[in-house]
C-alpha cells in the first residue's frame, strides 16, 4: 500500500509539473506564436493558454509601439556638406507570425534598415532641403523603411529626423550669408522707397506747375510753419521765375559784350 501511495504521489507531482509548464498567460498587448513540432500552427490571443510540453513552443511577441533611436551618423549631403544626423523611428508588429517566421530578429533588422535608409536619403538631399523641408524627408524615410519591413509583419508609423549638427565653419558661413542677405533686402527696400518718393515729388511738381497759384499757397504755408516754430526768423521768399529772369538778362549781356569785342 505504501508503494502505491508513493507512486500516486509521484504521478501527481509529475502532472503538477507538466501543468505548471503548460499553462501560459498572454497579456493584452502580446500575441503568442505557437510552433508545433517546429512548424507554425497558429497565433494565440491574450488570456490563459495551454501549451503542450516538448511538442509545442510558444514565442510571445510584443505588439506595442516601439520607439527606437537611430544612432547619430556623419553623412555627406549631395552638395558635399558633412553633417551629423540622428533620427527616431516609431514602429510596431502587426503580424506576429511574419515577425517570427520571416526575420530572425525583427527589432535589430528594423534598426539596421533605418540606419541604412537614413544615410541613403540624406546623401541624396542638399543641405538647404535638409534644413527647410524636414517633413518631406521624414515622409520619404518612412515610405522606404515601411516598404522593406512590411513583409516582416512590421508597420513603420513615423520617422523623425531629430537633430542636424553642422560644422562650425559652415555655421559661420551661413551666418555671413544671412547677414549679407538682410543687408541686400534693406538696400532694395531703401531704393524702392526713394523711387516712390521721387515719383510722388514728380506728381506734386506736375500738379503745381499746372496751377501757379498752388505754388504761392505753398509759399504761404511754408512761411506759416516757419513762423510757428521759429518766431524770430524772418524769411523773404524769392520766386524761382525771378531768378530765371535774371539769368536770361545776364546771358543777353554776355552775348552783347561778346559781339562788341
Amino acid at each position: 500500500m505504501g508503494e502505491l501511495y508513493g507512486a500516486v504521489g509521484i504521478l501527481i507531482f509529475f502532472v503538477f509539473i507538466v501543468v505548471a509548464n503548460s499553462v501560459r498567460i498572454i497579456r493584452e498587448w502580446e500575441r503568442g506564436v505557437l510552433l508545433r513540432f517546429g512548424r507554425f500552427d497558429h497565433v494565440k490571443m491574450p488570456g490563459i493558454r495551454f501549451v503542450w510540453p516538448v511538442i509545442d513552443k510558444l514565442i510571445v511577441i510584443d505588439t506595442r509601439v516601439v520607439t527606437m533611436d537611430v544612432p547619430k551618423q556623419e553623412i555627406i549631403t549631395r552638395d558635399n556638406v558633412s553633417v551629423m544626423v540622428d533620427a527616431v523611428v516609431f514602429f510596431q508588429v502587426i503580424n506576429a507570425e511574419y515577425a517570427v517566421t520571416k526575420v530572425e530578429n525583427w527589432v535589430r533588422a528594423t534598426s539596421l534598415q533605418a540606419q541604412t535608409t537614413l544615410r541613403s536619403v540624406i546623401g541624396q538631399a542638399e543641405l538647404d532641403e535638409l534644413l527647410a523641408e524636414r517633413d518631406k524627408i521624414n515622409s520619404k524615410l518612412q515610405s522606404i523603411i515601411d516598404e522593406v519591413t512590411e513583409p516582416w509583419g512590421i508597420k513603420v508609423l513615423a520617422v523623425e529626423v531629430r537633430d542636424v549638427t553642422l560644422p562650425e565653419s559652415m555655421k559661420r558661413a551661413m551666418a555671413n550669408q544671412a547677414e549679407t542677405e538682410r543687408e541686400r533686402r534693406a538696400k532694395i527696400i531703401n531704393a524702392e522707397g526713394e523711387a516712390q518718393a521721387a515719383q510722388k515729388l514728380k506728381e506734386a511738381a506736375d500738379t503745381i506747375s499746372a496751377n501757379p497759384q498752388a505754388l504761392q499757397l505753398r509759399y504761404l504755408q511754408t512761411l506759416r510753419e516757419i513762423g510757428t516754430e521759429h518766431n524770430t526768423t524772418i524769411v523773404f521768399p524769392m520766386p524761382i521765375d525771378l531768378i530765371d529772369s535774371f539769368r536770361k538778362v545776364l546771358e543777353k549781356l554776355e552775348k552783347g559784350f561778346g559781339s562788341d569785342s
